[in-house]
């Protein structure tokens, strides 16, 4: 019974997090932002996300979310309606 209680918890808060979410920029956006917009993604993993981009530079795609540590292709999917990825120039940074 406490599986299913979690389960079902786990569920309605994905669902209503993600009718709430707004679209976010993983380009622009700071740590604060992607964490309140990104289901899975909680600070450690927004600081992560801004520091991958910092290092890296802009990402392409929200695939490009993948090669964060911390972040998967599962949680890209379960976000890729709010995703919107920018080129712009003042996320373009490091190398490639």
């Amino acid at each position: 019974m406490e599986w299913f209680t979690r389960m079902l918890s786990t569920a309605l808060l994905l669902v209503s997090t993600h009718l709430s979410a707004a679209p976010v920029d993983i380009n622009t956006a700071d740590a604060a932002a992607l964490a309140a917009a990104l289901n899975g993604v909680g600070e450690a993993k927004a600081r992560a996300i801004v520091a991958h981009r910092d290092q890296y530079g802009a990402f392409k795609s929200a695939e490009d979310l993948a090669l964060v540590k911390g972040i998967g292709l599962r949680i890209v999917e379960l976000n890729r309606e709010v995703i919107l990825v920018s080129s712009s120039p003042t996320a373009t940074g490091g190398s490639e």
